[in-house]
């Protein structure tokens, strides 16, 4: 294996704390939960952590409103024990990624607290204030992404104040200078702790417009995509101007000047724009963000020609950026149920999604209950906690649905993810998949998960070679990957039955020593079980 920096083709293993194991017994998940259960998570053949939000918080969004950057909320632990975790998982040669939520703030921030005092205190500006129109409305027309208006009216300061989430979300002004030094100076107070890379949520919005310009609408049949339907007013414009401005990319240099002060660190920045591949490209391009991903693989979007044509056009835009690609994470329906649909209970569904997620050029965020296969859970509307599916219930549900409990044991009350009553329900058929079911079967999707992971760390060609899309089927995906002397060609069907294609080449079946599910090869002819890989090498 030539040398690479760790994040280069590394797999990174997202734990949502709230969900992971309860040690406590109060119902929801804490970072000595996550500790004890780190072994585990080194079983599976990850590269690296990534921990969502455990920063003290009101919880309004689940710690994506934070305040206070420097502590840890209670409800997780205390800070001692994110030291004994980062010690822990430095121990298992796990690097630690940490989120780090920058455009906006929790409204019980002490900066907020006294930015909205009045309008002359030293803090006064550190949020983006407006002042209302003639009529007293808004002072224009930015939309939440959590419905609504993007404006809340403030009585003390007799202003609207900005913010693209909820209203207790409120956003920071990055065009003060001391915006942006408060801001690097709590990202380096982690990193002089010894973490290893930062996940930079929702990165897109740290600056807006400052003409504060409408958005432009968006027509009647543009309005499905982005994740965003009809449902949602957010998807009636065209977001130009309340996020992903030019100076954004400047700030992106500071981030990585700051980075490059603490060798072997890496951010990751999570894109949202009317263009998000282009803007991929662009926040990973010369010493900005060492990686970058973006929802289009998040969507419900599942066929062969979307897949080729959003790697393809990134790869026709990346320079010396480096992409990371995710098909799960704690904000979209979990990939077995969005993209299997009828068949999100089938083992090889969730071992094809892993080996294809995992085979793209890049590096790959995969998020925890992923290697079991789980679905989707059913959650009624008397046991939601998201805000976001609460306002838009029945016809989007919510982010519950893929944030229930990490099922540890089928045998255990609440899959012996807590003691007590989880603060989200553990649905029966999570139950059924439970880890300690799993790690001794060696037909599941967790053993799969497990061997495959330690197969790819292996392979040069999977980590850094090139890669080139071929069209051989409608519904079977099917690219090169070329390294050296080396070229494999990889196929994936992703439908639901058998299906018989002609290779291209003169490649040969690569075997390998676990439970694959290949297809069978007579000299040029492949036959492509349900869901089936094939791996040759020519």
């Amino acid at each position: 294996m030539s040398e690479l920096p760790w994040w280069k083709g590394a797999v990174i293993y997202q734990i949502y704390p709230r969900s992971f194991f309860d040690s406590n017994h109060d119902g929801v998940g804490d970072l000595a939960g996550i500790t004890q259960k780190l072994p585990y998570v080194a079983s599976l053949g990850v590269d690296a952590i990534w921990i969502s939000p455990f920063f003290k918080s009101p919880m309004k969004d689940f710690g994506y409103d934070i305040s206070d950057y420097q502590a840890v909320d209670p409800l997780f632990g205390n800070m001692q024990d994110f030291d004994l975790l980062l010690e822990k998982a430095h121990e298992l040669g796990l690097k630690v990624m940490i989120d780090q939520v920058l455009s906006h703030t929790s409204d019980q921030h002490a900066w907020f607290h006294q930015s909205r005092q009045n309008k002359t205190n030293d803090k006064a500006d550190w949020y983006v204030w407006a002042d209302a129109k003639i009529d007293g409305t808004p002072p224009n027309n930015w939309l939440s992404i959590f419905g609504g208006m993007g404006w809340q009216w403030d009585s003390r300061r007799q202003q609207y104040y900005l913010h693209n989430f909820l209203s207790s979300q409120p956003d920071l002004n990055f065009y003060n200078p001391d915006v942006q030094k408060a801001v690097l100076d709590n990202i380096e107070y982690w990193l002089k702790k010894g973490v290893d890379g930062l996940r930079l949520d929702a990165i897109t919005f740290c600056f807006n417009d400052q003409k504060l310009r409408d958005n432009p609408a968006k027509p009647i049949n543009e309005r499905n995509g982005r994740g965003f339907s009809e449902d949602n007013p957010y998807a009636y414009q065209y977001h130009y101007y309340n996020n992903d401005q030019p100076e954004t990319l400047d700030f992106m240099l500071q981030i990585r000047a700051l980075l490059d002060r603490y060798p072997d660190t890496a951010a990751l920045g999570e894109i949202s724009s009317e263009d998000s591949i282009k803007s991929m490209a662009e926040y990973t391009q010369g010493k900005r963000l060492q990686m970058a991903y973006s929802f289009e693989l998040l969507t419900e979007d599942f066929n062969v020609e979307h897949i080729t044509a959003t790697v393809q056009q990134l790869e026709s835009q990346l320079t010396d950026g480096w992409p990371c690609w995710a098909i799960s994470n704690h904000d979209v329906a979990r990939v077995v149920s969005r993209w299997g649909k009828d068949h999100a209970q089938s083992k090889q569904l969730a071992k094809m999604f892993t080996a294809l997620v995992t085979s793209l050029r890049g590096s790959v965020c995969s998020y925890q209950g992923e290697e079991l296969g789980l679905e989707e859970a059913e959650v009624q509307f008397d046991e939601l906690q998201d805000p976001f599916g609460i306002e838009f219930w029945p016809t989007f549900k919510g982010r519950d649905g893929c944030r229930t409990p990490m099922p540890w044991n089928e045998s255990k009350e609440h899959a012996g993810f807590s003691q007590n009553k989880p603060w989200l329900p553990v649905t029966k058929s999570h139950q059924a998949l439970s880890v300690d079911v799993q790690i001794n079967d060696p037909t599941s999707s967790l053993v799969f998960y497990q061997n495959w992971l330690k197969w790819r760390a292996q392979q040069d060609i999977l980590k850094q070679g090139e890669i080139e899309f071929v069209d051989l089927h409608s519904e079977v995906l099917c690219f090169y990957r070329k390294h050296l002397n080396q070229t494999w060609l990889m196929c994936f069907n992703l439908s639901a039955k058998e299906t018989v294609l002609v290779l291209p080449d003169d490649s040969q079946q690569i075997q390998l020593e676990f439970d694959i599910q290949q297809g069978q090869q007579s000299e040029k002819t492949l036959k492509l079980p349900a869901h089936g890989i094939y791996l040759g090498a020519s």
